[in-house]
């Protein structure tokens, strides 16, 4: 059997390394875990704490380790990489002509302009020497990915901005996506001009990211091995083990949270109507915040309160959770936050403007003053986020 060096990065990465040591013992010749916090690794495997949501010092320090390992790779050994959510921040090396604080200025205006993981990740391949199958052509042996899905769809190419998976969009996809979000002239001047000179030449200073038929990659395969609908199950068994009749709603929660909230609720209670009592409904999914405000809060948190209205309508026993799985929502320390049919009431005896904390992008504010937030710490794993509505 071959020999096997290993690259996990991500949240779960701890977890994916320690399970893949036990797996593969003696095989393995080196190991590189880069996760979000301190952890303890496999022995024998050197570890790195990057930056998240945007990229440190570390984190390029995390990703030029990663392109070392792979490639000093013998042609009769294997690469193993463990993806999983976070990997794109916490595994960064800049492209030739863009620093580090390019790469975290461009993603900081992305994420405030309310940007989702496809365009952000269209952006953030172009701009790195890691992202977008570029880890992957590094190697000169076999590689074989294994990812664990944050990403709505399970797209390869865009779980960890697909370092290991052949990248169908070009330079001008992602300069349009500058275009969406605030136009060029919101960006580093280094960020743009790479990606004109990109548009305008196939090589030389600016190389196109490799495609899907690439013959570098052509020996390696991703697969997801992970996803929201594993932490969906999860929940059901769990709903059912108390005695909740329940209604699994697969598809998709995305969008601006704020308008997601209200359409969600609106549609998932329609369903509801013929499921008996007590009922959980379960969804799953990744919204987006355009933060134009200077309060704190996240997409779960922002999504609960925008909820709230509709659950006070509703004149009856009525709770619902938007919990991130990671057990960080935005830059907070919560994971998310609950809202029932009484949240608008408590808050205005208590003095506080559902309305105002939600205009200024403050939810974690009017959750924390009402004693709503959710708190979990970092659960090791990240498959999107969670939404549960309990109906009495």
């Amino acid at each position: 059997m071959p020999n096997v060096r290993i690259i996990a990065a991500g949240k779960a990465a701890p977890a994916m390394a320690a399970a893949a040591a036990r797996c593969l013992g003696s095989r393995i010749r080196a190991g590189l875990v880069i996760g979000a916090a301190p952890a303890p690794c496999p022995h024998g495997f050197e570890s790195i704490v990057g930056g998240h949501p945007l990229p440190t010092a570390a984190s390029e320090e995390a990703g030029r380790c990663a392109l070392a390992l792979a490639g000093s790779l013998a042609a009769d050994e294997r690469l193993l990489v463990l993806l999983s959510g976070g990997a794109s921040a916490l595994m960064a090396v800049p492209a030739r002509g863009v620093t580090l604080d390019d790469k975290r200025a461009t993603t900081e205006r992305l994420l405030r302009a309310g940007a989702d993981i496809h365009a952000l990740n269209t952006v953030r391949k172009h701009l790195s020497a890691i992202k977008g199958g570029w880890l992957a052509a590094h190697t000169r042996g076999a590689c074989r990915a294994l990812a664990i899905s944050d990403v709505v769809g399970d797209d390869l190419s865009v779980i960890a901005s697909g370092p290991t998976v052949g990248d169908a969009s070009r330079f001008q996809d992602a300069l349009d996506v500058l275009e969406r979000f605030g136009g060029a002239a919101a960006y580093p001047p280094a960020v743009v001009g790479r990606l004109r000179n990109g548009a305008r030449s196939s090589a030389g200073a600016a190389p196109e990211t490799p495609k899907p038929d690439d013959p570098r990659l052509a020996r390696t395969t991703t697969t997801v091995i992970g996803s929201r609908l594993d932490a969906m199950t999860g929940a059901a068994g769990e709903a059912a083990s108390l005695g909740y009749h329940l209604l699994r709603v697969d598809d998709a929660v995305i969008g601006d949270a704020r308008t997601a909230a209200v359409s969600h609720l609106r549609a998932v209670l329609a369903r509801a109507a013929g499921v008996g009592r007590p009922a959980c409904i379960i969804s799953s999914g990744e919204t987006t915040v355009h933060v134009t405000g200077g309060g704190k809060g996240g997409r779960n948190q922002e999504f609960a309160l925008a909820a709230a209205e509709g659950l006070a309508r509703l004149g009856a026993a009525v709770v619902m959770a938007s919990v991130g799985t990671d057990g960080i929502d935005g830059p907070t320390d919560a994971a998310g936050a609950v809202a029932d049919s009484t949240t608008l009431e408590r808050a205005r005896a208590a003095g506080l403007s559902p309305d105002r904390h939600l205009s200024d992008n403050n939810a974690y504010a009017f959750f924390d003053a009402l004693g709503d937030l959710i708190h979990t710490g970092p659960t090791g794993t990240n498959v999107g986020d969670l939404q549960i509505i309990l109906l009495a």
